[in-house]
């Protein structure tokens, strides 16, 4: 396995754990923060741009984990960096979104 497919693996994870939170709330028809607020990351997006944004998240996540190498959930090679990718991405969103919504207690 070469090192650039460690590093797409560990990208698609967190384009995978960003999928999560966008999808879910815009298919709840709940706005929730985005790149495309004002402010970026603080103000809230309508429902539907979030789930434009959640699919777009998948899509990456698809790309990185699918078309690059051949990726094996089941080889500790591939899934150890999107793993990593993975929970990286939820702790920085949870992190970056606790304030926002009163989850840093």
């Amino acid at each position: 396995m070469r090192w650039y497919h460690w590093v797409a693996y560990f990208f698609g994870g967190a384009f995978l754990a960003n999928f999560v939170p966008h999808f879910v709330q815009g298919v709840s028809g709940a706005p929730f923060q985005s790149p495309f607020a004002d402010p970026p990351g603080q103000g809230l997006s309508s429902a539907s741009v979030n789930v434009v944004w959640g699919v777009t998240n998948l899509f990456v996540a698809y790309l990185l984990l699918l078309r690059v190498g051949s990726f094996d959930l089941r080889r500790w090679s591939h899934f150890a960096p999107f793993a990593a990718g993975f929970v990286a991405m939820a702790l920085l969103l949870a992190r970056a979104l606790g304030p926002l919504h009163g989850g840093n207690l």
